[in-house]
């Protein structure tokens, strides 16, 4: 990636909070959820929204009915029919590939102004009828007659009845997540112990950054329907209270003999939404805007998905490093997402491997070590949740958010996703 000829800024961020999948959030679409930060980013910054160019979300699991998450959140947000939008779905990275499309248009001086950022709404999971079944549907909905109607369904038989799940899977693999995690866990020694560690920090420093007020500055209230009660204006799977020994006594769930994830040291089923504004630097400074921080770099990678699934970061983050002239070293606040903390501790002991330096880098050296106080300062994604299209863009806003509280300059966010591919974003301040 050439360096950027104009310097992206992002000026703001708001995010819904996140909640488990089936709970407040149930009647939502991800549509009326992306709604929601969008339209209170634009309160919060007072932007004209005629200076939008483009409106770019991530999302990843598809709404049958309203599939361009990004128009649907420029109609229903109010904004200027005219701004172009669309979706973009790199699994995980959703949020993350939005934001680098937005910025990548404004380098190139295709736009000054984009709104970007996610959603998902995984209780809105549509649910797929067997093949047979979509098959009889199609025709009888061609049908000219009752006779005919029901003549389509005559080669029906119970089994066919019954939906698809939806199901968090590899469809090249045939494993789910948390079993190719598993797989990562045992090839890399992660033992058992060292996971719960890192859930157990990333539960209890969500919720310190809870209680002092980090986490609340980007939250928007949602007020769900269909009886808009209870106000949701916290994040709801924060476990304040938990401990290793609560931790130590869940069961394994992907391999229930001889596993190591639980629910537990896993990130759960979420929904949620996040927005973040984008401009080019000159033009932010001319509408008199001070923003919170510049995309330095960025960098994308990818690795056969029968191999170790989940560490992509392992592979884009020296990418992006050596393309924003910096080292590991330099980065003040590490915000790696926590799917599960197998995947967080191999990504880790990946980076400061001499060995896979050399025989998966082609480098001489590690890419180095990540000083646990700076690594997800606020909690992560095990104590926060994981809406997939959400997710990234709520890193960069915690990440940029920790950095002023620090007075740190340089900060990384990665993330792993589905299909063996891995993100790493570098950001700066002034």
């Amino acid at each position: 990636m050439a360096p950027y000829k104009r310097r992206v800024a992002l000026i703001d961020g708001c995010r819904t909070p996140f909640v488990k999948a089936d709970a407040a959030y149930a009647d939502m679409t991800a549509s009326d959820l992306a709604r929601i930060p969008a339209t209170e980013l634009l309160q919060r910054t007072g932007l004209d929204p005629e200076e939008i160019d483009a409106c770019v979300f991530g999302a990843v699991i598809a709404d049958p009915v309203t599939p361009n998450l990004g128009r649907e959140v420029v109609l229903r947000a109010g904004l200027p029919r005219k701004i172009e939008a669309w979706t973009v779905n790199r699994a995980c990275a959703s949020s993350n590939q939005a934001i680098t499309s937005g910025a990548d248009l404004i380098a190139q001086g295709l736009a000054d102004v984009v709104l970007a950022g996610g959603a998902e709404a995984t209780s809105q999971a549509p649910i797929v009828w067997s093949r047979a079944v979509a098959k009889a549907l199609m025709a009888a909905s061609k049908a000219r007659s009752v006779l005919e109607r029901l003549s389509a369904f005559k080669k029906i038989r119970p089994g066919d009845l019954a939906p698809v799940p939806p199901a968090i899977a590899e469809a090249f693999t045939g494993l789910s997540m948390g079993e190719s995690c598993e797989k990562m866990a045992r090839e890399n020694g992660i033992p058992r112990d060292a996971q719960d560690r890192i859930a157990l920090a990333s539960h209890l420093r969500a919720a310190a950054a809870m209680a002092d007020g980090r986490l609340g500055r980007d939250l928007v209230p949602v007020y769900p329907p269909p009886r808009y009660a209870p106000c949701v204006s916290e994040d709801a799977l924060v476990r304040k209270d938990t401990s290793l020994e609560s931790l130590a006594a869940l069961k394994p769930v992907f391999d229930r003999q001889f596993g190591t994830l639980t629910a537990g040291n896993s990130s759960p089923l979420t929904d949620g939404a996040s927005a973040v504004l984008l401009m080019a630097e000159d033009k932010a400074r001319a509408l008199g805007y001070k923003p919170i921080g510049f995309l330095r770099s960025y960098a994308y990678a990818a690795l056969d998905p029968f191999d170790q699934l989940l560490q992509g970061p392992a592979f884009a983050i020296p990418i992006a490093l050596e393309r924003a002239g910096a080292t590991l070293a330099d980065m003040e606040v590490v915000e790696m997402h926590e799917a599960f903390a197998a995947q967080v501790l191999s990504n880790l002991q990946a980076l400061g491997s001499v060995t896979f330096a050399r025989e998966r880098l082609g480098r001489q050296k590690a890419v180095g070590e990540v000083d646990p106080e700076r690594l997800n300062p606020m909690g992560g994604s095990i104590a926060l949740g994981h809406p997939f299209g959400a997710t990234g863009a709520r890193l960069c806003m915690q990440l940029l958010g920790e950095l002023a509280r620090r007075g740190g300059q340089l900060g990384l966010v990665s993330v792993c996703a589905a299909g063996g591919i891995g993100a790493a974003m570098i950001w700066e301040r002034e």
